[in-house]
């Protein structure tokens, strides 16, 4: 389907959900993501998924439904649905807040002293290291010989960040290298110019 197209679509989507479930577009804009159709001809609908929670939307014409259940797994929760509904201020301060989380990691003792250990797990990375585990799970193993040896730094991150689940950790520990993944592919890029 083309851009203008779906463009097109996303228009209609954020103007229906506001109207009926009172979400506020910026954050449709955001969080959400064109699937596809599904069906033929008058059953003809366009599905849109949440890029973190996978929630879908449905948009048949200028009407859309929220899909409440995804084999047995039940989506939008009172909670996301009010996240929908937060005001631009609200959006914004969400943003800063994790801003703010990520300038922290990013610049903590822990990622700085474990960045490169870190980074060389991704494949896209110039010092990838073959043969090792995926970095989820690099991180995963860094932290529990963190935790086992009572580094200072870990726990110093994980009082910062009001966390000790070890995969909540983990993800936030490779936030910032995902970034850094960009920033790199960016400069591999206009390198080659």
């Amino acid at each position: 389907m083309s851009p203008a197209k779906v463009n097109e679509l996303f228009d209609i989507l954020r103007a229906a959900c506001a109207r009926q479930f009172g979400f506020n577009p910026r954050r449709i804009t955001a969080g959400m993501h064109y699937v596809g159709t599904e069906g033929h001809g008058k059953d003809l609908v366009h599905v849109f998924r949440d890029t973190a929670t996978h929630s879908q939307m449905v948009l048949k014409n200028t009407f859309v439904s929220l899909r409440e259940t995804q084999g047995d797994k039940p989506h939008w929760s009172e909670t996301e649905k009010a996240r929908y509904r937060n005001t631009d201020a609200e959006i914004d301060a969400e943003i800063k807040a994790r801003q703010a989380e990520l300038d922290f990691i990013r610049n903590c003792p822990l990622y700085q002293d474990h960045r490169q250990h870190l980074l060389s797990h991704y494949k896209d990375w110039p010092g990838y290291q073959a043969g090792g585990p995926n970095p989820r799970e690099a991180a995963r193993i860094l932290l529990a010989a963190l935790a086992d040896a009572g580094d200072s730094r870990l726990a110093a991150f994980a009082q910062h960040v009001h966390s000790t689940d070890p995969e909540h950790l983990a993800h936030l520990l490779l936030s910032p290298c995902h970034l850094e993944l960009e920033a790199s592919k960016l400069a591999a890029s206009l390198n080659s110019r």
